[in-house]
């Protein structure tokens, strides 16, 4: 490269003739033309050696032709490949694209109180939830597009209420929503393709939209799908958790220092760029939507509803009536026509029974004023000698029985004068 810049150097500027310029440097005559008639630097290229893998190129190709996006292993199985997958998946990324094309993606921009990316994380650790009793919780993740604010909190269950009753404690904690909310396909949100009836109801009391991502397109929403790996990277590592109340609060503290980072992308913070955002966005109605999980069931003998595989005690005096049961996120409440019969902490732990002392207490009443009842039914009935039970009849019905009247008042009956 020295060599090439003097040669040039030396012709053009000082005008030094060729046979000059080959003696000073110590090179060919030939060497010095080729410089000078060369119109960029000098760079090696090494010429490409064989591959293992052209000898099966034409059959290759054949699939390919039918088959773009037959994998490797399968390509591999179908010409008999004999060696490491290396040579063939090097020759594979070269000529694919041949036959798959390539998708160009467009660099998006957002405006500000437009659109919320929403995903569940999983993260590794199990959480305990109960004696014994351990489970891989999700976590909602919700980002703002435009200012890049990140919001999380950790929900019992996949379930559509769950999910509605976490985006509604997130979205209380900004103070608005967006006019669009981000799904994948989540099974509760819109697995089948089309909004669920919860989730639409959910939306269409925010006046929002939401809006369901391509199938099998992850970076469809790829700025929460990055938030989760920076969840996963950042948060987990080190910390060890007592409870979901423990995680939650662990990842609030985490999270308001989280949104002061700076967002290498909007060259940003997301907690300065959030006001922005806030008054661009849909102010919140003055109803709550409907969240929470709720059923309606006629309480058993055993006077529990269940809630999530958890089974919660009910006031026994409703049994055989209709009850209506509903779940937020930390409490469980039932109602019988328009009284609250039952109120419990929710339980996160599964197949568990959470019992009040008071129905307990109420249910045991009951059983010994029905056992009281039933004895002095017993001891209004006598035996005959073979051990039939006989009934006692009241005297006035004998009298009734035969027309028979002790009133003095009364006319003499034909019974009486007989």
């Amino acid at each position: 490269m020295e060599d090439w810049a003097e040669i040039r150097r030396l012709y053009r500027a000082e005008g030094v003739p060729i046979k000059e310029i080959a003696r000073r440097l110590g090179v060919a005559r030939n060497t010095v033309r080729a410089a000078l008639r060369s119109d960029g630097p000098p760079k090696y290229q090494r010429a490409r050696r064989g591959s293992v893998a052209d000898a099966y190129e034409p059959q290759i190709r054949a699939l390919l032709r039918e088959w773009p996006r037959m994998p490797t292993p399968v390509i591999s199985q179908r010409i008999g490949w004999p060696y490491s997958e290396g040579p063939l998946k090097k020759l594979l990324a070269r000529i694919r694209p041949e036959y798959v094309g390539i998708d160009p993606v467009d660099r998006v921009t957002y405006q500000p109180g437009l659109l919320t990316q929403c995903d569940l994380w999983f993260p590794a650790p199990r959480i305990p939830v109960g004696p014994g009793q351990q489970r891989m919780l999700p976590v909602l993740v919700m980002t703002l597009a435009f200012s890049r604010f990140m919001a999380a909190t950790m929900i019992p269950s996949r379930q559509a209420g769950d999910i509605l009753s976490g985006m509604w404690a997130l979205i209380c904690g900004i103070g608005r929503v967006t006019k669009t909310l981000l799904w994948d396909r989540e099974s509760a949100i819109g697995g089948g393709g089309r909004v669920s009836t919860p989730a639409a109801a959910f939306a269409g009391t925010l006046a929002t939209q939401i809006r369901l991502a391509p199938p099998r397109d992850p970076e469809f929403k790829g700025m929460v799908e990055r938030h989760n790996g920076f969840l996963e990277t950042s948060f987990l590592p080190g910390r060890t958790f007592g409870s979901p109340a423990d995680f939650n609060e662990q990842l609030t503290e985490w999270l308001a220092r989280a949104n002061t980072r700076t967002v290498r992308s909007i060259q940003g913070r997301p907690v300065d760029l959030l006001e922005v955002d806030y008054q661009a966005m849909l102010p919140l109605p003055p109803v709550a939507p409907p969240i929470g999980l709720t059923h309606r069931v006629r309480l058993p003998r055993d006077y529990h509803v269940r809630v999530d595989t958890v089974d919660y005690s009910v006031d026994p005096r409703c049994i055989g009536r209709f009850v209506d049961v509903t779940a937020s996120l930390r409490e469980v409440t039932v109602v019988c026509d328009g009284q609250v019969v039952a109120r419990h902490e929710r339980s996160w732990a599964k197949h568990g029974v959470v019992t009040d002392p008071g129905h307990a207490a109420t249910a045991q009443q009951m059983r010994q004023a029905l056992a009281e009842d039933r004895q002095r039914r017993q001891a209004a009935t006598r035996h005959h000698a073979d051990g039939h039970a006989v009934m006692l009849r009241a005297l006035p019905d004998y009298d009734a029985l035969f027309g028979v009247d002790f009133n003095p008042s009364a006319p003499v009956t034909k019974a009486r004068n007989e």
